[in-house]
């Protein structure tokens, strides 16, 4: 069996729903855990981003065969490189996420983003899959991660024309129905469609 590794794109971490969690004194279930004990940093990107990224983690953790000792399903942080979605993180920590920026010329994010994709790189063989579920519209993710990967980058082409609601939901639907979506490398046409899909989809919403 290929051994295959998702890249998960990030919450909002300094929106409506995040100010829940940072609100004092807490209330919410999930904010007194992050001031305790802390949750698991996909739980509370889900809650942050509600269906898009609760489907994107339930998808990869489906679907993930990473090689041994390395975790299947890795989130893209804003200024903390790439985390396990399973990582327990604490209040501070979305804290800190809430003061980063997610732009190619913020090093406080591209540093640590190219530190860990390096390495993810290194301790994989060349036959291991890297699938970015996220977008491809910005280079923000893209530039980065395909310097790093080259052809070994991929991305669900069902992606392409679908909003963040549509894909949510369309990988809950393949979770249920145990189907994975058709892979394909994250370059050249598939790069030029997502982006010709998002001008299509700012012209016609306004």
């Amino acid at each position: 069996m290929a051994h295959r590794i998702f890249l998960l794109s990030p919450a909002d971490c300094g929106g409506r729903r995040a100010g829940y969690l940072l609100r004092e004194p807490a209330s919410l279930p999930l904010a007194i855990r992050l001031g305790n004990e802390g949750a698991p940093l996909g739980e509370v990107f889900s809650f942050l981003s509600g269906l898009y990224f609760r489907g994107k983690l339930a998808y990869a953790t489906a679907f993930s065969a990473p090689p041994a000792e390395l975790p299947g399903v890795l989130v893209i942080t804003p200024n903390a490189g790439l985390m396990p979605a399973t990582k327990i993180v604490h209040l501070e920590t979305l804290r800190d996420f809430a003061r980063g920026e997610i732009e190619l010329a913020n090093l406080a994010y591209r540093r640590p983003l190219e530190r860990d994709a390096i390495r993810i790189a290194a301790e994989t063989d060349k036959d291991c899959e890297v699938v970015l579920l996220g977008s491809l519209a910005t280079g923000k993710y893209l530039e980065v991660l395909s310097a790093v990967f080259g052809a070994r980058l991929h991305f669900p082409a069902e992606f392409v024309g679908r909003g963040d609601m549509s894909r949510g939901a369309l990988m809950l639907r393949c979770v249920q129905d145990r189907r994975e979506l058709q892979y394909v490398r994250a370059t050249g046409e598939i790069q030029s469609r997502a982006r010709n899909s998002r001008r299509v989809s700012i012209d016609t919403t306004g």
